[in-house]
């Protein structure tokens, strides 16, 4: 930029970390990346060069609602917004997204930990039957230990009421835990990971076809889990907050 203020060197590392993140990272983001690597920079700092950079974090929610009336047996809100938690796998929760893409639609069922925010496992699927929600968990029976007390929220979703959902919970001695009716708040993180994932991908890209979202899906939720580095995790990313707090 022609500017001889001894900034050349950092606007540098801030453009190539911007571009490393797709453009996804704001001036916030930014700093810890920069502190992470060793350069320790004010975020004031970061934010006027990139400013100057015309750099600006890319953030621009149609969400699918399974609520068909009561089904099944309909869990009390043990969770109850309390959604700090001090270990992996104490608290997790899930819910389900649709996407449409030139008329095709997908839908997407994650399980998130609450601790940090990590996608445990998910599945993608184009119909939004049982399956959706029990091969999740299945999945991830697989992947994780299950401590003791371990609770799993939801809204209040057909499949979460269904007696096969409840009875692999219960056999596992998981506690489930559901939101009242029509309330978003009750499951704020789960609504959060679903808007950072379509303010950053979804609405940001034009899609030829739902394959190639899919794809792009599953990239995201890997560097969502090891590399994009979360505010309240001290700059790291979820998977680097668990592992270094094990």
């Amino acid at each position: 930029m022609g500017l001889s203020d001894g900034y050349d060197g950092l606007r540098e590392d801030i453009n190539r970390i911007y571009e490393e993140n797709r453009g996804w990272y704001g001036y916030r983001r930014i700093t810890f990346a920069l502190r992470n690597e060793g350069t320790l920079v004010n975020h004031k700092t970061v934010q006027k060069l990139m400013r100057q950079l015309h750099l600006k974090g890319k953030q621009k929610k149609v969400h699918y609602r399974s609520f068909k009336g009561e089904v099944g047996i309909v869990a009390p809100n043990v969770v109850d917004r309390n959604f700090k938690s001090d270990k992996p796998y104490q608290k997790m929760t899930t819910d389900v997204s649709q996407v449409t893409i030139k008329d095709t639609k997908m839908f997407f069922s994650p399980l998130l930990d609450m601790y940090n925010g990590e996608i445990i496992t998910y599945t993608i699927t184009d119909r939004p039957d049982l399956h959706m929600v029990t091969d999740m968990m299945d999945q991830a029976l697989q992947q994780i230990s299950i401590p003791e007390g371990c609770m799993i929220h939801s809204d209040q979703g057909w499949h979460y009421q269904h007696k096969h959902y409840q009875k692999l919970l219960k056999d596992n001695g998981i506690t489930q835990s559901m939101s009242r009716k029509g309330n978003c708040l009750d499951n704020a993180m789960m609504e959060n990971f679903f808007g950072i994932m379509k303010s950053e991908l979804l609405y940001l890209y034009k899609w030829d076809s739902m394959e190639q979202f899919k794809a792009a899906l599953r990239e995201y939720v890997d560097y969502y889990n090891n590399k994009r580095i979360k505010l309240r995790l001290n700059g790291l990313s979820p998977v680097q907050y668990r592992t270094q707090n094990m």
